[in-house]
């Protein structure tokens, strides 16, 4: 396979010659797709052909992760969507996975959330004898408990956690360091995952790593690789909604405003640099206090009467 490299050296020939591009425009596709071959060499991608739907989906999380505006989201993925538009029409590959990827909407985005009923459900469904099962219930636990992005907790090591007060120390976006606090259920998760499960994975590699959660050969689990346990996950229960790893991160937000955390500490258990990032939450709890309102006031419901 040519690598993506060569390929973009003939795209912006074509972007030259039959579009007529602006020397701007040309960098702005470049930077695009160096920054999408960085994802893919993070994820072990190596043939066009691995490169599917599903991949991409994972992509856009990552770009959320990153805390990109939709804006700029909406730009990488046009962009993409072109370049694998040109190797569709060189017969380099015989689909275009961009194509049927919808552009972030530039309006207001509220994010969707987890119910409690609902993240119920994805407790209960892993087997703790497992090694497999341990690590996933503590995985989930720990994204949760946190509100880690995905990037932030494939690179936990065992020495980020303290289990005596509860915290871990998380580098974030921009060499950020910061502390979350994590609870029981975590801390019984971690607990029984580190001293059983984590152990019999890491028996499966020759390699030696303080890496926290790995996967089945024994090796540092990847963003691709927390995408494909938390849907595995859902596919246990009887949930229809779609769950991805940043979901449990609006969750972790939105529950901690609803239970009346102060907005600025929520700002800093999620790393958020400005507080703006961090509002957004606010509207998803509106419909939280007018249900309290409605079954409270006296004059809101008749049936209160």
């Amino acid at each position: 396979m040519k690598s993506l490299k060569t390929l973009s050296n003939q795209f912006v020939e074509y972007l030259q010659l039959e579009k007529n591009a602006s020397p701007l425009t040309i960098k702005y596709y470049l930077n695009d797709i160096d920054s999408f071959q960085l994802f893919l060499q993070s994820e072990g991608i190596r043939t066009l052909e691995q490169i599917e739907f599903r991949l991409i989906r994972i992509y856009l999380t990552h770009l959320y992760d990153e805390q990109l505006s939709r804006r700029s989201v909406s730009r990488k993925i046009s962009s993409l969507r072109s370049f694998f538009n040109f190797l569709q029409r060189e017969g380099f590959i015989s689909t275009n996975p961009f194509i049927h990827i919808q552009l972030p909407n530039t309006s207001e985005h509220i994010p969707s959330f987890l119910y409690e009923e609902e993240l119920e459900q994805l407790f209960k469904v892993n087997n703790l004898k497992e090694p497999l099962g341990q690590r996933d219930q503590a995985l989930l636990e720990v994204l949760y408990a946190t509100g880690m992005r995905v990037s932030e907790c494939i690179q936990l090591t065992i020495d980020n956690i303290d289990f005596s007060l509860g915290t871990i120390f998380v580098r974030g976006k921009g060499r950020k360091e910061r502390y979350v606090m994590f609870g029981e259920f975590a801390k019984r998760a971690l607990s029984l995952y580190l001293n059983e499960g984590r152990n019999k994975l890491l028996q499966k590699s020759n390699i030696g790593t303080n890496v926290v959660f790995l996967n089945a050969r024994g090796r540092p689990l990847t963003a691709r690789g927390v995408q494909y346990i938390i849907e595995n996950i859902v596919k246990k229960t009887t949930l229809t909604v779609h769950v991805h790893p940043h979901k449990l991160r609006h969750t972790f937000a939105t529950h901690l405003l609803n239970e009346g955390a102060d907005l600025r500490i929520v700002q800093e258990l999620l790393g958020h640099e400005n507080l703006s990032s961090t509002q957004i939450y606010t509207h998803v709890t509106k419909d939280h206090l007018r249900q309290i309102y409605m079954n409270s006031h006296p004059r809101a419901n008749p049936k209160n009467k």
